[in-house]
């Protein structure tokens, strides 16, 4: 899977793993994880989410990672926020208040940038990519952040042979042998979400769950 299949997705409106509130799991485990406030928290694959607006709002510096120069724009537009715009060797920086957005490849971020992340919310991206980029991204991002890097985990698990991702099933068994190593991740919640999701079952699924990792030592 290439940078032209998500570039195509977003010019073409295919972006129904966007939404268009704050994820109701983030605010109900994201204290748990006691990032403090004026930590920088990293959003990778951060798409639109209006979930940075909410990390923000409880204090955190957001730096999120995005391939999409429309998904960028179309944050800050949608948010009337105006960003400060910046070239580095990373990407186009946007920069609006206590948000940040690299418009960029997530493969590309330095060490030196990752190692100001105090903390980590990952939504959409691990389950974006297919089985054979997930450990080569787990090995980028999560083992170069800095110990006692935090983060939240939202994973999907169901039958992969019913349907084709993305978004991927990744499921318990898979997330442990992921993160192995440190950050270790620690199963906070399984939810039923077939019942609440149904053009996923129009897609074929008979069984749906969303697994809650905390990650952290």
């Amino acid at each position: 899977m290439d940078a032209n299949f998500w570039l195509e997705r977003w010019r073409e409106g295919r972006t129904g793993f966007h939404q268009d509130s704050v994820t109701p799991l983030l605010p109900r485990y994201w204290p748990s994880l006691s990032v403090a406030p004026g930590d920088l928290v990293l959003v990778p694959l951060c798409g639109k989410s209006k979930d940075m607006l909410w990390l923000a709002g409880q204090g955190h510096r957001v730096l999120g990672v995005e391939l999409s120069p429309l998904a960028v724009r179309q944050f800050f537009s949608e948010n009337h926020l105006q960003p400060k715009v910046h070239a580095s060797a990373l990407g186009e920086h946007y920069v609006a208040g206590d948000i940040e957005i690299i418009c960029g490849d997530i493969f590309a971020l330095d060490q030196a940038t990752m190692a100001q992340c105090a903390g980590v919310y990952d939504r959409a991206a691990l389950i974006a990519l297919p089985r054979p980029m997930r450990p080569a991204y787990v090995e980028h991002v999560y083992a170069r952040l800095p110990p006692p890097c935090r983060g939240l985990l939202i994973t999907l698990d169901y039958p992969q042979d019913q349907m084709e991702g993305p978004p991927f099933s990744v499921g318990a068994d898979e997330v442990q042998t992921l993160f192995s190593g440190q950050p270790k991740a620690h199963l906070l919640d399984r939810i039923e979400t077939l019942s609440k999701e149904p053009h996923f079952k129009q897609r074929g699924l008979d069984r749906l769950d969303t697994l809650v990792y905390s990650l952290g030592n």
